[in-house]
């Protein structure tokens, strides 16, 4: 469904008789404490339509946990998650993908990695071979279907989380600092790869620290620190003209407490 399209109104009665639908994605009033420590405080947001959303913020400012309680991974304390103006269920689960900043591979091949997904997701065990291999060549991993995925470089890694996570076809995909660590070259390998899979039509939400990646990708820029969303906007108005104190040191890396 295009984005503006429909009024809120006619998009929750649109969801209503379309179950599968993820979209808009967020939460409201959502609170995560532990240890006495608030660490998500009465956060709202919502993910609609189509493009690449950046989530930015210093260290501890709740990016991740915020990734998870979306993803329903984490329990909020208080507060609502919505998938498609539902809550989130069990069955809707395949259509939000997840890619954490360290993937966890299985000790098999690079295809083989990619099939065990599509068998996850229910795909006839006769198209699960076509369909990883498709998946490994929009990776560029298509060279490496027969290496066991463990003696990947980094990079190479993360592209085969990527394609993991594509196996369900997901309506919306959360990623988690993908390219953390990486080099230059296997840092542009992922980036040409999510934005291929934005063009595609899947709904992004990333997690990064780098200015570069984020100019680079954004459509939207949702700020954090200290557990509340401080600033959301379009990317080219967020870094040309921040509105927020903590943005505005970040962006200069200055340190704001």
């Amino acid at each position: 469904m295009p984005e503006g399209a429909f009024s809120a109104d006619a998009r929750q009665a649109w969801s209503a008789v379309n179950e599968d639908v993820i979209l808009p994605l967020g939460c409201q009033g959502v609170v995560v404490a532990r240890g006495g420590r608030v660490l998500l405080d009465r956060v709202d947001v919502e993910f609609d339509g189509s493009g690449l959303s950046v989530i930015m913020g210093p260290n501890g400012a709740g990016k991740t946990l915020l990734l998870r309680v979306l993803a329903n991974l984490t329990n909020a304390d208080s507060g609502t998650v919505r998938w498609g103006g539902k809550i989130p269920s069990r069955a809707l689960a395949p259509k939000v993908g997840v890619v954490f900043q360290k993937p966890v591979l299985l000790r098999r091949s690079v295809l083989q990695n990619v099939k065990y997904a599509l068998a996850a997701a229910g795909v006839a065990i006769r198209a699960r071979d076509v369909r990883a291999r498709e998946l490994l060549e929009l990776a560029s991993l298509s060279h490496l279907a027969g290496a066991p995925a463990r003696v990947l470089s980094g990079g190479e890694q993360q592209r085969l989380a990527l394609a993991r996570a594509l196996a369900a076809e997901p309506e919306v995909l959360l990623l988690d600092e993908p390219a953390s660590s990486l080099d230059p070259a296997a840092t542009l390998a992922v980036e040409r790869l999510i934005a291929d899979v934005c063009r595609r039509g899947t709904r992004l939400v990333l997690i990064t620290h780098d200015i570069g990646q984020a100019r680079r990708l954004a459509d939207d820029v949702l700020f954090m620190h200290h557990g509340r969303i401080v600033e959301h906007g379009p990317a080219e108005t967020f870094f040309q003209a921040p509105q927020s104190a903590p943005a505005k040191a970040f962006l200069d890396g200055r340190i704001f407490l």
